[in-house]
């Protein structure tokens, strides 16, 4: 015969939260450490922090310490600020936010928090609930709601990465459209972004002169997307240009890459300086001069040939 699962109020059993629950965890810390597979141990309860009172202070085998903040009742702001506090009051590694009823707002809390610290720096959500089978007396439930992960980590730090990126493409252009107003009023109009390129119109409908900046290049380009209500004017166009290639590079001054993209709807032609990339600020104003200059005789070679495009 199989008993059934029945939960049992937590008041039921841990009447006060400070004196009951608080008391009961710090001689029973091993059944947290099984739910969290960790092997923490007690350091001291109720640890004055300031005008503040940690719950429970522990460390690991290392001798780092963690803190646990217990709530048996719903998560609120207040025991989250009470978490962080603690924490870094006590230059703890590991924090442990033990509760009846996680809400979703503090999980993604939670899991932000651990996204966006170090490496070495954890946070758990636990959800405690008390069960028993028939008679038998209650006994605690941990299931652990978040923890830290080498994802969480690695998301995080992509994410960390993807902002620094997005600041340095911001100044990258604003310092190159600034130089660019000295040699032509092409982008005069054109404002600084977050992304990876910028580009103004070329005379015609989806066609634009940009901008590239990468990790590995530095580039100048037309690049030719009239939008997929026309699925053949894109390469109609290019090969419309590539019959002047010979023409084209030698006015440009240089071989450029012709890409008709046999297998997208665009089309380009580029050229790009690979001796340059976004994160090296020091070549960042040479890298500006020789695109801008780039730009400047790209447009001046095919300029002629835009007009009599098919539209």
């Amino acid at each position: 015969m199989i008993g059934k699962l029945q939960r049992v109020p937590l008041r039921e059993i841990w009447k006060n939260e400070a004196k009951d629950f608080t008391s009961w965890l710090a001689e029973n810390i091993d059944a947290l450490n099984e739910a969290l597979e960790t092997s923490f141990s007690i350091v001291e309860k109720e640890k004055s922090v300031g005008s503040f009172y940690l719950d429970i202070m522990l460390e690991d085998s290392d001798g780092h310490l963690a803190i646990v903040e217990n709530q048996l009742e719903k998560t609120d702001h207040d025991h989250l600020g009470k978490v962080l506090t603690y924490m870094t009051n006590l230059d703890a590694k590991a924090a442990i936010w033990i509760t009846s009823s996680p809400r979703e707002e503090h999980e993604k809390a939670v899991h932000w928090l651990n996204e966006h610290t170090p490496a070495d720096i954890a946070f758990y959500l636990v959800q405690v609930e008390a069960v028993k089978i028939g008679g038998s007396d209650p006994a605690p439930l941990f299931t652990v709601i978040v923890q830290p992960t080498e994802i969480a980590k690695e998301v995080g730090l992509e994410k960390k990465e993807y902002a620094e990126r997005h600041h340095l493409r911001k100044e990258f252009w604003q310092q190159l459209l600034e130089k660019a107003k000295e040699r032509t009023k092409l982008h005069s109009n054109t404002s600084p972004t977050i992304y990876s390129w910028i580009g103004t119109g070329a005379g015609k409908s989806g066609l634009s002169f940009n901008y590239v900046i990468t990790t590995g290049f530095v580039g100048a380009e037309l690049y030719l997307d009239r939008g997929k209500e026309y699925p053949t004017l894109n390469k109609e166009r290019f090969d419309a240009l590539y019959k002047h290639k010979d023409v084209i590079e030698n006015t440009f001054g240089g071989n450029l890459t012709w890409e008709r993209l046999e297998h997208r709807r665009a089309c380009r032609i580029s050229f790009r300086f690979k001796e340059y990339g976004l994160k090296d600020k020091a070549t960042w104003e040479q890298a500006q001069i020789k695109v801008i200059d780039a730009m400047v005789r790209l447009e001046k070679a095919l300029r002629p040939y835009i007009k009599s495009l098919p539209s």
